[in-house]
């Protein structure tokens, strides 16, 4: 990537960022191209947007005068993680002992959610959400909220205020949950049509009509979800689908005329780009090729896969349909909110599916890959000019025992495995969105 260095002016850079870079092009398994790495980088920002990735020796002495240096050499900067399903009034219930989905839900999960009909509760969980997105290195996620409206608001409010890029709504719910949880249908519709009124595309934020899944929504109420989506096109839509094989035996009890559980959401048209389905582990052939025609993404769960025991996503059944795939959290049945902690079971998953997942293709999924996912590609998962400026600043020796492995790496790929093997949010030396730093790493 040699460039000529010309003069800059004031117009043209206002930041710059300093360390080693690493982004993706494209998806790693597909191209010998795909991977962009630069050992000593200089990051040329201007209004929170990519201008240029140049080496800095070229450069460093071309800044204009006043522009703000932020040197992070010996770091490893990539795109701001991407998180592509989570749940964050379940912040505090993380991991809670023991149970299956469907009991879990009914021990842990409702009665946590309760709790969200008050505002100041829904506000604080949502500054510790939006403050442990940062301390991971994660500048874009896609949210459950809980029923409430207030719930919304909270999240919204609290990203709007970081600058975070946020999918996120209000979960629909009118069936097989407890009474103060559920919806009436009528009053769920206007209540979300309100809130895209008054929070999608405000600034980064968009919203996701969100029914919880197929067992607590009526025919009635998936209908009035796919009304929501012919009415506002550019919508997100989240859920979940074939997680549990008694949640999939139960979806076929209530939804007879069904061919699938997926099936239940296409006749209700909610399948199409912009729609994302965490799990969808118990698929068939039928379901992945009509996720592939339809433009939906998958959310690979890998740490509440492997904790309630639901299954193990198929990546190589996801790569041979092409479909879209995102890394998630799924906080709170997910145990971490690190994406360096969930590419590490995300590996453990693969292993034992007879697949493999490469170090460089992890990453890809926790950046452009997720980016991709959630049709969002064209702003953000890459430096790729023009692009909003989310970045975390990684020390790959954090820990003494990070350090002493990263001796014996011999590779960008060695190096690149370690850190997803043995990283977690100590890593995170800094977080910034739209160039401006979020979060700072206090050194102990």
């Amino acid at each position: 990537m040699s460039v000529i260095p010309t003069l800059l002016d004031n117009d043209s850079c206002d930041t710059a960022i300093r360390a080693s870079f690493l982004h993706f092009k494209s998806d790693p398994d597909l191209s010998d191209d795909a991977v962009e790495y630069v050992e000593d980088g200089l990051l040329i920002l201007k209004q929170g947007r990519v201008r240029q990735l140049v080496n800095a020796l070229d450069w460093i002495n071309h800044l204009p005068d006043g522009s703000a240096l932020y040197d992070y050499s010996g770091c490893l900067i990539m795109p701001g993680f991407i998180d592509t399903h989570s749940h964050y009034p379940q912040t505090e219930m993380i991991a809670s002992y023991g149970l299956q989905l469907l009991d879990w839900l009914k021990q842990y999960t409702f009665p946590t959610e309760e709790k969200f009909a008050q505002r100041a509760h829904a506000d604080q969980v949502a500054e510790f959400f939006c403050e442990q997105m940062l301390r991971n290195g994660t500048t874009t996620s896609a949210v459950f909220a809980t029923v409430h409206s207030e719930s919304v608001d909270a999240i919204f409010e609290a990203a709007a205020r970081r600058d975070l890029c946020l999918v996120a709504g209000k979960v629909m719910m009118d069936r097989n949950a407890p009474a103060s949880l559920c919806d009436d249908t009528q009053q769920s519709y206007q209540q979300s049509a309100d809130l895209i009124h008054r929070w999608h595309l405000h600034g980064r934020l968009h919203y996701a009509v969100t029914p919880r899944f197929a067992p607590c929504c009526s025919p009635e109420q998936l209908e009035l979800c796919g009304q929501l989506l012919s009415e506002h096109p550019d919508l997100y839509l989240q859920s979940h689908v074939a997680e549990n094989l008694d949640e999939v035996r139960w979806v076929a009890e209530l939804f007879p005329h069904s061919r699938s559980y997926l099936d239940v959401y296409d006749q209700f048209g909610l399948l199409g780009p912009r729609a994302v389905y965490a799990h969808c582990i118990h698929l068939d052939e039928a379901d992945r090729e009509r996720m592939a025609d339809s433009g939906a993404a998958m959310a690979f769960c890998p740490t509440s896969n492997l904790f309630l025991g639901s299954g193990l996503f198929s990546l190589d059944a996801a790569r041979e349909h092409d479909i879209r795939v995102g890394l998630a959290t799924d906080v709170g049945a997910g145990t971490s909110f690190s994406q360096l902690q969930t590419l590490n079971e995300a590996y453990k998953v693969c292993q034992l599916s007879g697949h493999s997942l490469s170090p460089l293709k992890a990453f890809h999924l926790a950046t452009l890959g997720a980016a991709e996912s959630l049709y969002l590609d064209h702003r953000i998962g890459n430096f790729d000019v023009g692009k909003e400026a989310d970045f975390v600043v990684l020390d790959l020796e954090a820990t003494p025992l990070m350090h002493r492995r990263m001796q014996q790496t011999d590779s960008l790929e060695d190096r690149l495995f370690a850190l997803m093997m043995l990283g977690d949010d100590r890593c995170v030396q800094a977080t910034h969105v739209m160039g401006k730093r979020q979060y700072l790493r206090e050194r102990i």
